[in-house]
């Protein structure tokens, strides 16, 4: 899955995706009701300061949010949301770091790109098509996203039991709805949805069925970090699937990913790093042969009364 790379058009320049080397996107919510957030990040320099680390750690593209996809809160009204956003957007994008917003509004996004965003991530499939109008006018980057689930609605279609051919079908539907608003197709990432109206076992099940998202020809985003499926074949609670996550990371990176949209950014780069070198697609890196801190770990006496 290595030997095509993506160049993904942006407002003043262009992404490098290689499927099968995923580039990290790391998020930051601006929102108070996240479902995986045990600690809630409020304040604007909190949230700067850790988007700065996530880049640090290894994220290429921040994606910002200013409502959490959860169903047990009621839809943030545009203004607030605006709010939450636009100022990290503006602060991010100042310091070079390339932003995705993650709305299915059309005014948050379309303040959110005046501000600096570079791609929308849009949870909602293009629900409405000013979504694409605003990319094909801005130059942003847009996500399409598999879901037949209203925002902020909990919903499970019924997909017959095929509901890889739905994902595929949808997606091509829904590119064909941004292609005629004028996005260019080097602007296109696909998203398969995990998760968004699907059962855990139906998630699976269009995971399973990935290469043929793959064959519709643009990279595409996996966001598995934390997700429900994940916890549904763990049975651990989202701060607990870690590990999970970096099962699912993996599994993601070998079936053609492109981003991996994640939480720990740090743990997601060293197994990716890890992994590269045993997969013999990265050579063995320089280290410090002397550097001790790599070897043991050295405790520390403990104080006797």
């Amino acid at each position: 899955m290595t030997d095509t790379t993506f160049s993904v058009r942006v407002p003043g320049g262009t992404l490098e995706l290689t499927p099968g080397r995923p580039a990290l996107m790391g998020i930051v919510n601006a929102n108070p009701d996240s479902f995986s957030d045990a600690v809630r990040l409020t304040a604007l320099d909190q949230q700067v300061e850790h988007a700065r680390r996530l880049v640090a750690d290894g994220a290429s593209i921040i994606d910002v949010g200013g409502e959490s996809g959860v169903t047990y809160t009621g839809v943030t009204a545009e203004e607030v949301e605006i709010e939450r956003v636009v100022p990290l957007v503006e602060r991010l994008a100042a310091e070079g770091i390339v932003v995705s917003v993650d709305t299915w509004k059309p005014a948050v996004a379309e303040a959110a790109i005046v501000a600096g965003a570079a791609i929308l991530n849009d949870v909602s499939g293009l629900r409405d098509e000013r979504l694409a109008e605003i990319c094909a006018r801005t130059g942003a980057a847009l996500v399409v996203m598999h879901t037949r689930a209203v925002p902020k609605q909990e919903h499970f279609h019924d997909y017959a039991g095929d509901v890889a051919g739905d994902v595929v079908a949808f997606l091509q539907e829904r590119v064909a709805v941004a292609r005629a608003a004028g996005v260019h197709d080097e602007q296109l990432i696909l998203d398969p949805g995990p998760d968004f109206a699907k059962t855990p076992a139906e998630t699976v099940q269009s995971l399973h069925a990935i290469d043929t998202v793959n064959a519709l020809g643009r990279p595409v985003l996996h966001a598995i970090s934390r997700k429900y499926f994940v916890g549904a074949i763990t049975r651990q609670p989202p701060a607990e699937r870690g590990a999970g996550t970096l099962a699912a990371a993996g599994w993601s990176a070998d079936h053609g990913a492109a981003i991996l949209r994640v939480h720990d950014v740090r743990a997601a780069a060293d197994f990716l790093a890890v992994k590269a070198v045993l997969d013999g697609t990265a050579p063995m890196p320089d280290f410090d042969a002397d550097d001790d801190a790599l070897k043991w770990i050295r405790a520390t006496p403990q104080r006797t009364a």
